[in-house]
């Protein structure tokens, strides 16, 4: 692909593309699927323990999917041992220490191949590619809220 490619939704397609095939690799060595690493991710972004209706909530919204096919997700971690319901609470689930250990596994791969990929970068460029793909997801996520 030519360094001068105009921006376009055909480019931001290709990068998905490329990089998902990429987290594909990674969670066929680590197992696991992209969903369940999503809510892997979230819960570790809350501290480790979240509350299940606000995890569905976030997953939902951050993958475009339905209430079932998030709750399928924290179920198939459940069963896995990598969350659990906390004690008392079987409205919160929080990480196992399996669950950590997942997360930082996959964790410490994904951070392996960024530095790959866009590790010497400028950092104006990406602070800029950035910028302007927070502005597209918002926007169409407005669009997606209006229909």
């Amino acid at each position: 692909m030519s360094t001068k490619s105009a921006f376009s939704t055909q480019v931001i397609g290709q990068t998905e593309n490329a990089l998902g095939a990429l987290m594909n690799r990674v969670l066929a060595r680590t197992g696991g699927t992209f969903r369940q690493w999503v809510a892997l991710n979230l819960t570790v972004a809350s501290g480790g323990v979240i509350g299940r209706g606000l995890l569905v909530s976030r997953m939902t919204g951050a993958l475009k999917i339905d209430d079932p096919a998030a709750l399928a997700a924290i179920a198939e971690l459940t069963a896995s041992h990598l969350m659990e319901p906390l004690p008392g609470e079987d409205s919160r689930v929080g990480l196992t220490d399996a669950g950590q250990a997942r997360y930082q596994q996959i964790r410490a791969a994904i951070g392996e191949i960024n530095a790959r990929l866009y590790g010497d970068l400028p950092a104006d460029d990406l602070a800029t590619a950035g910028r302007v793909l927070t502005t597209i997801t918002a926007r169409a996520n407005a669009e997606l809220a209006g229909s």
